[in-house]
């Protein structure tokens, strides 16, 4: 089933105005969506397993398990930054399935290695070909009807993703080895792959001759990029660390394993509440107040030597960056219609998310896991002063 999403001549005439002219998904497409956004978004979900596969079955230190996810949400990054300007110009089923196809191979074959500098170039090819998948499935996201709507229906998708993937992979990994992490990523990515090659909404790449160069983005377009980066920086820096955390306070692995289970259970509201509460609450006041939840949380999970605050922090931190980049994109995509700027939220999402790992693993090693927090509370700062930049709107 092919949906095409192509403009008018209208809107081929105006960039702008193709969001207006894009076709319904369907069924199908919109279950090829999600999963994509599923496999692209897998470091949201899979960070704490993944650093902490890392340091405990591969026996590296905090620093180079870190740098690991960095260079893949790195090579997303670049491969988002080349990708979402192209948008337009390039069909987005095929590329989605390349890029997904390409990065369930990668993952595969980091399952055979355990030599660091090889896991190292793969790991930043993988994220290239996740983020390419990624870039036109939020690029899909942000030229259909209601793409706020849809973000949020893919936040409530990922969360049911987040509780099969965090309640079964620690114990196959504790059972089969650091390596089955790996060939669960295969998988999710093999998944993704054909499910795009069969139903991926189709973007028809426009004629560059008929149509005009597409505007820059607004001043306020930056900054909202900007806030969202900052928020995936803190996300990043804290998720990538909250198994170990709870694991050297001795706090037990089932217990650690049954917050991470909670943390899937919590992420499957923040999306739909953000869908339905879209024109209840200003967006603008949501993106200013996510930021300093999101150190609040951080700051306890980085200082609780109990277990009790600790689990409830860390079982809401991914809700509330859930929640507010839901209200983030929406407002992004409103504000460039040509959806330009959500098909960049790869690289929004994975500038700070690339360097989160490696950052926490870095303050870590020198200076414990307390230096986490006092790090989140200063990036939030500038996370508020980047929304605040955003233009006063209703939503």
């Amino acid at each position: 089933m092919e949906t095409n999403l192509s403009a008018t001549t209208a809107a081929e005439a105006n960039p702008g105005t193709a969001r207006d002219a894009a076709a319904r998904h369907g069924a199908l497409g919109t279950l090829a969506l999600m999963i994509a956004h599923c496999a692209g978004m897998v470091d949201v979900v899979a960070l704490p397993v993944w650093v902490g596969t890392l340091i405990g079955a591969y026996r590296l230190d905090p620093q180079q398990a870190g740098l690991l996810p960095t260079l893949f949400l790195a090579g997303a990054v670049v491969s988002s930054l080349f990708f979402s300007p192209r948008l337009n110009r390039l069909p987005s089923r095929v590329a989605a399935t390349l890029g997904f196809c390409v990065a369930a191979l990668v993952f595969f074959g980091l399952a055979s290695t355990g030599r660091y500098p090889v896991m190292a170039a793969l790991h930043a090819v993988a994220g290239i070909a996740a983020g390419c998948g990624l870039s036109f499935t939020h690029g899909t996201f942000g030229r259909s009807r209601n793409p706020h709507r849809l973000f949020a229906i893919a936040g409530l998708t990922l969360g049911f993703f987040a509780i099969a993937f965090l309640g079964i992979t620690p114990g196959v990994i504790a059972v089969q080895g650091g390596q089955t992490l790996f060939r669960i990523f295969a998988g999710v990515m093999g998944v993704a792959a054909i499910t795009s090659a069969l139903a991926f909404p189709s973007l028809r790449p426009k004629r560059v001759a008929a149509t005009p160069a597409e505007p820059r983005f607004d001043r306020a377009v930056w900054f909202g990029m900007a806030g969202v980066a900052c928020m995936g920086l803190t996300q990043a820096m804290m998720f990538s660390f909250v198994q170990r955390i709870g694991l050297d306070r001795g706090f037990g692995f089932s217990a650690v394993t049954a917050t991470l289970i909670a943390l899937g259970f919590v992420n499957l509201f923040p999306a739909p509440i953000a869908g339905l509460l879209e024109l209840r609450i200003p967006g603008r006041r949501v993106v200013l107040a996510g930021p300093l939840v999101q150190a609040a949380l951080a700051l306890v999970i980085a200082q609780s030597a109990a277990f009790a605050p600790y689990a409830a922090a860390s079982s809401v931190l991914v809700a509330v960056m859930i929640f507010t980049h839901t209200f983030a994109f929406g407002m992004l995509a409103r504000l460039d219609g040509t959806g330009r700027a959500v098909a960049a939220t790869p690289a929004m999402l994975m500038t700070g998310a690339a360097i989160g790992p490696v950052l926490g693993g870095t303050l870590v090693k020198q200076y414990g896991y307390g230096s986490l927090g006092i790090a989140a509370a200063l990036i939030a700062a500038m996370a508020v002063f980047c929304f605040s930049r955003l233009e006063r709107r209703p939503n």
